[in-house]
């Protein structure tokens, strides 16, 4: 293939790859972490996203467990509002997996383990949190 075939097979991607919505794999931040024994209602540590790209807030768990039976967590996005009520950004239903917000504004964020299936302790091994 020619340098110029090359060039426009990379742009005709990359446009397609934009037009569904997939965003670039480069998000302004992210971290790696874990859960162990949380109790529901649990939050996480805060991040700050300034907007600064179009790449979604993402949580992602793996390797996860209850001291019971494991199905789903449910998780809730909130944006921390000083000197206000913080505000509920959305819940999403985790089956060990990805929870996607979309873009969100600028501002300090956390999550909170609003619930999960199964005991009274949950436990993700792995926590990969990018916005």
């Amino acid at each position: 293939m020619n340098t110029m075939r090359k060039v426009a097979a990379v742009a005709l991607g990359g446009a397609t790859l934009l037009a569904l919505g997939v965003a670039p794999a480069q998000a302004e931040g992210s971290r790696t972490s874990y859960i162990e024994g949380w109790e529901r209602g649990r939050e996480s540590n805060r991040w700050y996203d300034g907007n600064a790209d179009s790449t979604s807030s993402i949580v992602s768990l793996s390797t996860c467990y209850t001291d019971s039976s494991f199905n789903s967590a449910t998780l809730n996005l909130y944006q921390d509002i000083s000197w206000n009520p913080d505000r509920n950004v959305g819940s999403r239903v985790n089956y060990c997996g990805l929870s996607s917000w979309g873009r969100v504004s600028a501002g300090s964020y956390y999550f909170k383990l609003s619930d999960f299936s199964g005991g009274s302790r949950f436990t993700a091994e792995n926590v990969y949190i990018a916005w």
